[in-house]
């Protein structure tokens, strides 16, 4: 597992409210360095005036609480998509999924995905916040839905970020059908590595480079 191998699974991210485009550019740069598969940024900051390579963009959607109108974050998604993004990272409602409307969730996630067709879907779960329940009827929604991937966490969260039991119970939900990515607290490569090892096949890090020269 070295670092090459897992610099190209990271979507290299900056999500914090006050970033700025110049932080946004640094970021940019930073990923080419790195070789890391793309850049996750918030949708204000689309498009994106750098040259990017071989680097893939993807934007948050409904972030970070989830709690929007499907309608609204299906625009979003379109809108961000339009402007350049190449995947979407669209938070669930989490209020139905401890509700148990399970599909309600998939309606939300199935909005977004028919918005953009073309461009790849995370549905972040929010796992710390749910039970290994809620973790299984989000995943199965998520795939019902079209989704490509499901993600762990927002980062945000007050309950934590991702966790080796979360990722391979998604990774057991999904089997071969979805990508896995997890995201929220990845501070270094020993627990970037365990996660892999549990199912993960994408990591979302702020601290890329610190994850790397750790592994």
């Amino acid at each position: 597992m070295d670092a090459k191998n897992v610099a190209a699974m990271v979507d290299h991210t900056l999500l914090k409210p006050e970033s700025t485009p110049e932080d946004v550019a640094s970021l940019i740069a930073d990923a080419k360095e790195l070789g890391v598969f793309s850049v996750c940024v918030s949708p204000s900051m689309l498009p994106l005036k750098e040259d990017l390579g071989e680097l893939k963009t993807a934007v948050v959607c409904g972030f970070p609480s989830g709690a929007h109108h499907s309608e609204i974050k299906a625009a979003e998604a379109a809108r961000a998509v339009a402007d350049g993004a190449d995947e979407v990272d669209m938070v669930i409602n989490l209020s139905l999924a401890k509700s148990g409307d399970f599909a309600g969730v998939e309606a939300d996630i199935r909005a977004v995905r028919e918005a953009i067709p073309s461009a790849l879907l995370k549905v972040i779960i929010e796992s710390a916040a749910l039970t290994d329940e809620e973790i299984v009827s989000a995943c199965q929604a998520a795939k019902n839905a079209g989704a490509d991937f499901v993600k762990t966490s927002t980062g945000f969260h007050p309950a934590g970020g991702a966790s080796v039991h979360a990722v391979q119970l998604m990774a057991q939900t999904v089997g071969e059908d979805l990508g896995v990515k997890a995201s929220g607290g990845i501070r270094d490569g020993k627990f970037a590595a365990e996660l892999i090892e549990a199912g993960a096949t994408r990591l979302g890090l702020s601290g890329t480079k610190k994850v790397l020269d750790t592994l």
